[in-house]
This record gives structure tokens, sequence and C-alpha cells, in this order.
């Protein structure tokens, strides 16, 4: 890191006990810090941004002559790891135009708040994505507000691939698509309004079926990630062929859905738990007997978009790096009753061949 800068979300202030909170807020993001010497309130007061690593050590052992040089670059290094500094120099930004920066510069915002991890750039989430390609396999309910959400997020390359043609029930809840296009494939009108949210975004689509895990290994190979939003031929065969393609490529995948007022969204890499073992452990979980009743079909228009719009953001922490949580779990929002909540998380079976290939 060239020139530290304290991000400005996470400004620190001193506390009354004598100690530095940096962070800035109450949600699980500030951390407390013991400063007994004001070592550490004089350090951050350093890293504005106009100066070098070497040029704060130095400012410190001047000002505290109990420092040695030692000391206080392993203090300045400490305060860079927390993740609440950024590099001023800005490296990286050559790749993205006037344009990207004006048009992704609330996202930067967002990353600098929740990112903790030190980056060479300020822009260095957004070039992932900017890198990233990911195939939405399914547009509709889910699948279109995940697809919008991604492109207008920067994705590099989406690919959106789905057989069916638009609706008029799958108005009510499929956010790319208008009365005008009765009768057009979802897959070519998702490809145009996606292109017309963001012309720097590749857009490709396929108007097909995924019948077999050859066909959905083939679909994702020269791809960065799989949004699963499909329903054909059936849920639970799609998520199985996802997690056999994952380990055998490696392609990490999200998969959203809704029943009723419960939305739900997996998370998946070959660095966690599959899905068939999370399965299997929620499924040893629950009594005996025929399986609970989650609700009906229906869906509105803002069940979908949750639905859609977790898939988009899971996929984003995994493209990013930016994910506080290890790949391998489920998590469900019941709509109805907002406390009602839940994150599923079981270990690997012994014998899966997926996680122990």
């Amino acid at each position: 890191m060239k020139f530290p800068k304290v991000k400005f979300e996470h400004l620190p202030f001193r506390t009354g006990s004598g100690s530095v909170r940096i962070g800035g807020d109450l949600y699980g993001l500030a951390a407390e810090i013991r400063d007994p010497n004001g070592w550490i309130w004089a350090a951050l007061g350093r890293m504005d941004g106009t100066r070098t690593v070497e040029q704060i050590v130095t400012g410190l052992c001047t000002e505290f002559p109990a420092l040695t040089p030692t000391s206080a670059d392993r203090l300045v290094q400490g305060l860079i790891g927390t993740g609440y500094v950024e590099d001023e120099a800005g490296a990286g930004t050559d790749r993205l135009s006037a344009t990207e920066r004006a048009r992704y510069a609330k996202n930067q915002a967002f990353f600098r708040r929740i990112d903790l991890r030190p980056r060479e750039s300020q822009w260095d989430a957004q070039l992932k994505l900017k890198d990233a390609g990911v195939v939405v396999l399914g547009v509709g309910g889910t699948g279109s507000h995940a697809a919008w959400a991604l492109a207008a997020a920067g994705v590099g390359r989406v690919h959106c691939v789905d057989p069916d043609r638009v609706e008029l029930s799958n108005l009510t809840r499929q956010v790319l698509y208008t009365e005008a296009d009765l009768g057009r494939p979802k897959a070519e009108v998702a490809a145009e309004r996606l292109r017309a949210v963001n012309s720097d975004v590749e857009v490709s689509h396929a108007t097909r079926a995924v019948d077999s895990r050859a066909a959905l290994a083939e679909l994702v190979a020269g791809y960065d990630a799989l949004a699963l939003c499909a329903d054909e031929p059936d849920g639970e065969t799609l998520r199985g062929w996802a997690s056999d393609v994952c380990a055998q490529t490696g392609v990490p995948w999200v998969g959203g859905g809704y029943n009723g007022p419960f939305v739900s969204v997996g998370t998946f890499t070959r660095e966690g738990p599959c899905f068939q073992c999370v399965a299997a452990g929620e499924e040893a979980r629950l009594p005996a007997g025929p399986p609970p009743k989650l609700g009906g079909s229906g869906v509105l228009a803002a069940s979908a978009g949750i639905s859609g719009n977790l898939v988009a953001y899971e996929l984003i922490t995994l493209l990013t790096g930016v994910s506080r949580l290890n790949p391998g779990y489920m998590r469900v929002v019941n709509l109805i009753a907002p406390d009602d909540q839940s994150l599923t998380r079981h270990e690997s079976r012994p014998d899966c061949p997926n996680c122990h290939a």
C-alpha cells in the first residue's frame, strides 16, 4: 500500500475511556482499539492519503521516542490489515473509464464500507466484477431480477439462458418484460433490456433448455459463476446437477427461489459443503414423516425481487471476495414473519464424492 488513507465511512474517534473506535457504526463493522499511549490515534491521523508508510513510521518515531522503527512499522501494518484503510494511490483506475467511475461510484462506496480486506486499489472489487462472467440460467421471476442486478452492478459478461417465451402471467413479477414482449423468447428480450441498462456489459443469450448434467457443464464452461434460477426439469434435479458440476469444474453457483412467503438462496463453491450435504443434513434434522408444507407457488413482484436480488448479492460477494461467510449454506427469509429467518449449514458427509473429490 503506497498512500494509506482511512476510509471515509470508517473515520476514527476517541472514546471516553481513551480507546480509539474505528468503523463508525454499530452494525458489526466497527472495532475498538486500546490506545494508552496515543500511538494508534497519531498513526490514524497521519493516514490521510498524503503520506507513504515510511513517512508515517518516521513521523511516529519522531513524535514518540519510545517507538522504534520496527515497532512503529508493525503498528502501521496492523492498522492497514484491519481493512479500514485504503490506498489513495488508486491503482487500477486506468482500467475504468471516467464514465464507469461515475456509474459505479455508489458501488465503490458500498464496497468501501463492508470490505475489510486490504486491497491494492480502491476499485479492486469493481474491477473483479468487470473481469467476471456469470451464466443466469432461467430469467423468470428470480432470474430476471438477478440478471438486472448483476448487469447494473457491472459484471463484465452476463449470459441469459431460458427456453420459454414471455406470457401474460409473467408480467406480475418478471421485471425485464412488458406487454409488447408477449410471445417473444425471454432470453432474447432479457439480453436487449440488460444492454440498455449497462452498455459496458457484454450480454449474450441462448433460447434453450438444460436437460442434463453434461449440458449444464458445457453451459458454464468459460464463466466464473452460475446463477441457478430455473425450475425445470425440477429444482432438486437442477441443484444436484449444479452441485456435481461445481465439484468437477470449480465454478461456484448460487441458487434462489420462492415458495409462497418463503424466499430462499443457497451459496456453494468447491471450498465448502456441497448442496447435497447441506440438504442431507437438514433432512436428518427434520422429524420423520411427510415433509412440511412451506406454502404454495404463489408469488408477488416483491418476493420475486427479493429472491433475485439475494441471488445477485451472494454472487457479487463471491466474485469480489467481500463475503463474510464461508460458502456452503442456505438462507431462508419468511416475508410474513420478519423475525423468522434461518441460516442452514451442515458439515460435509465423509463419503460425499463432491466434497472429497
